[in-house]
């Protein structure tokens, strides 16, 4: 039984259909800025990366790095 934590980058964009789309990223660099994600949030929405069942990417909405903690509590036995 042990603690891990886990840090994640969100970026959440609005589409044209007035809905959100977030895209959720593994492990950010720590040094990382808010000017480079901003960046690279204006890149994928200049391009049309992704289109959405709620429409393409319009804008930017939020950006977080969220930091979690899973204890587990539990280890089943190995047979």
């Amino acid at each position: 039984m042990a603690d891990t934590q886990q840090k994640t980058l969100r970026l959440t964009f609005a589409t044209t259909q007035g809905s959100t789309f977030t895209l959720t990223l593994p492990a950010p660099r720590t040094d990382l800025t808010a000017a480079e994600v901003e960046a690279a949030m204006e890149l994928i929405i200049s391009k049309n990366m992704f289109v959405t069942t709620g429409g393409e990417l319009i804008g930017k909405k939020d950006i977080k790095i969220t930091d979690s903690t899973t204890t587990d509590l539990y280890d089943p036995p190995l047979y």
